[in-house]
């Protein structure tokens, strides 16, 4: 009997552990592509994965920094990641060029994208760019922003050389490779720059004719918006958003947990700048506002026609 109730319990024992076990090995596996080395703009899915937001909803997320900027819609296009980080703007281009691309959630909701120039430098407003060289990292959109802050003051991109620099964006800028960059994030290349004693002047697009748009989103094939991996990736990272902003000392010190890198004082002002932009409701799709920006490019001759907004851009259910 003893033998008996002894087989028993190890039975019951091995029963109670089995659905950790098995709850252990449902974790379905998700990659998702940056669309730049780790940085606070992506605040929100290293803070989900450091507290285990993401572990929660069943998800074993994979973040992986692309070799290049352009690499991450492309290899979304091909099957290469299950997600990445992405821009409204290139999105809308990429569509246009047969790529089978969709925006699913939005991670940063206002543009963090700009004209910058050093403060004491020879460029005080946008018409002393004229015949000087611009440094770009991605090509496509950047063009057609700084084509039309060229052309609100009577320039187009015929009277500026473009260069590109990929990431080196504002150590182009100190080097005096080019004079100006497009493409420097103000929450990021400024603070750089201010650190390293070379204050940065910033031109801003939605103040030069360029209409305001989602400046990081996440992207998957379309064929995979009916993923329901992809619905609880969004909500966990809605999760991490709200505890950024109501605990942000905490959230902090799980950013930087294992990324000494990212404890230093360029990433400390960076995150302080970056807070207010997140998108409080990544999974919400605001449609107005990317029809408004595809007929900014049709109007600067980057896409041919406007496709529907539900082409390119869903609300995941």
């Amino acid at each position: 009997m003893k033998r008996m109730f002894a087989v028993a319990a190890v039975a019951a024992g091995l029963m109670t552990a089995l659905p950790a076990v098995a709850q252990e090995k449902a974790a379905d596996k998700l990659s998702v592509m940056l669309d730049w080395f780790v940085n606070p703009d992506h605040a929100p899915l290293v803070v989900a994965q450091e507290k285990g937001f993401f572990k929660e909803a069943g998800l074993d997320v994979t973040l992986t920094a692309p070799a290049d900027p352009n690499d991450p819609p492309k290899l979304v296009a091909a099957g290469g990641t299950d997600l990445a980080i992405s821009y409204q703007p290139q999105l809308i281009l990429h569509v246009a060029e047969g790529l089978p691309l969709v925006r699913v959630g939005t991670l940063v909701s206002t543009p963090l994208n700009s004209v910058v120039v050093l403060r004491d430098g020879p460029v005080k407003t946008i018409p002393d760019l004229k015949g000087r060289k611009i440094g770009f990292s991605i090509a496509g959109f950047e063009d057609a922003l700084l084509g039309a802050m060229l052309e609100k003051h009577g320039l187009g991109l015929k009277d500026v050389t473009l260069v590109n620099v990929n990431f080196s964006l504002s150590p182009s800028l100190l080097s005096g490779q080019v004079d100006a960059v497009v493409g420097a994030f103000r929450n990021f290349e400024l603070n750089q720059m201010e650190i390293e004693k070379h204050p940065g002047r910033a031109f801003f697009p939605e103040e030069e004719g360029v209409p305001p748009y989602d400046e990081l989103i996440v992207i998957a094939h379309k064929d995979k918006t009916g993923d329901a991996r992809i619905k609880r990736f969004l909500d966990a990272v809605e999760r991490a958003t709200l505890y950024i902003l109501n605990h942000p000392e905490e959230a902090q010190a799980a950013f930087v947990k294992d990324r000494p890198e990212l404890n230093d004082e360029l990433n400390r002002r960076a995150w302080a700048d970056t807070l207010p932009r997140f998108s409080h409701s990544p999974a919400a799709l605001d449609s107005q506002r990317y029809a408004r920006f595809a007929e900014f490019l049709k109007a600067r001759g980057l896409i041919q026609k406007v496709e529907p907004v539900e082409r390119y851009a869903v609300v995941v259910k």
